[in-house]
């Protein structure tokens, strides 16, 4: 009777798995069945059985795959912010998706701010012909967990400007693995005219780096109202992670290590720059606290 006690004592001190924590774990695992059936089948067709259903599975696969890698995204996403923000970030989310539209309309029209390029049917349905309807929708699946892992290095409601720039920085990082991976190894869209890094002109990352500027700058008139100091940038780090490895197992598999170690050193750039800013403003109060008391 004891030991029965004492283990449902343990069984109840025992934390639960959160809701976060399983549906990013089957983010994890849907990203890496895609990126394993790219690896085995998307780079080998050769390898497909010989049959009908196989080959139109293989020639759907390139769109549903993408779309739904999207769609599971902003499903995981959603259950953790609804759970813990219920419709406040609502606002937050079409203000990213106004502005990150707005930029992809201008680029794929007139070439600003990324250099001319177009979409291809891939991806679905699209909004005044050219931007796809789930690209502003991935736009914030980034944008959020960029801006939160940049609080967690500049948490002080004065440091705008440092959660702004770090936040563009950390969203860059993520363009280095897709661009590869969407319009070099796939024709998830096509550029104007190529540039040196698989294809794609520099001019694009100044691009994303400005409406990088302009989406932190969003989340920040949001944050307060939107609440966004109550999600944890432990999870949003592996929320990021988990977005990430797609175009990154992508191009891993396909052999494109200069892109690999390009965003793997960029993110951790970020990773370093972040721990290290966060570090010195943890150390800051406790240094003036010893002063303090030593001036006493």
């Amino acid at each position: 009777m004891v030991e029965g006690s004492m283990e449902r004592e343990a069984g109840a001190r025992r934390p639960a798995i959160g809701a976060g924590t399983v549906v990013l774990a089957a983010l994890y695992v849907f990203t890496a069945v895609a990126v394993a059936g790219y690896g085995v089948y998307g780079l080998h067709p050769e390898r497909l059985p010989q049959s009908e259903l196989a080959l139109r599975l293989y020639a759907s696969s390139f769109e549903l795959f993408a779309r739904m890698h999207i769609v599971v995204a902003a499903l995981v996403l959603a259950v953790v912010l609804v759970r813990t923000l219920r419709a406040r970030w609502l606002p937050a989310f079409v203000s990213v998706c106004v502005l990150s539209f707005t930029a992809e309309h201008l680029g794929t029209g007139y070439g600003i701010p990324f250099g001319g390029y177009g979409y291809t049917g891939l991806l679905g349905l699209k909004i005044g012909g050219r931007v796809p309807l789930l690209i502003p929708v991935s736009w914030f699946l980034m944008a959020l967990p960029s801006w939160v892992l940049a609080r967690s290095a500049f948490p002080e409601p004065g440091l705008r400007p440092g959660r702004v720039g770090l936040g563009a920085l950390w969203l860059v990082a993520w363009d280095l693995a897709l661009d590869p991976a969407m319009s070099f190894l796939t024709p998830y869209w096509q550029w104007a005219e190529t540039g040196p890094y698989y294809g794609m002109p520099w001019l694009n990352l100044v691009g994303w780096y400005a409406t990088g500027l302009a989406l932190m700058t969003a989340l920040e008139l949001f944050a307060e109202s939107a609440g966004w100091d109550r999600l944890g940038s432990r999870w949003m780090a592996g929320y990021y992670l988990a977005v990430v490895l797609m175009p990154l197992g992508m191009i891993a598999a396909a052999g494109l290590w200069v892109a690999v170690a390009t965003t793997l050193l960029a993110m951790s750039a970020c990773w370093g720059l972040t721990r290290a800013l966060a570090a010195r403003r943890a150390v800051e109060p406790r240094r003036s606290a010893a002063v303090a008391g030593v001036e006493a």
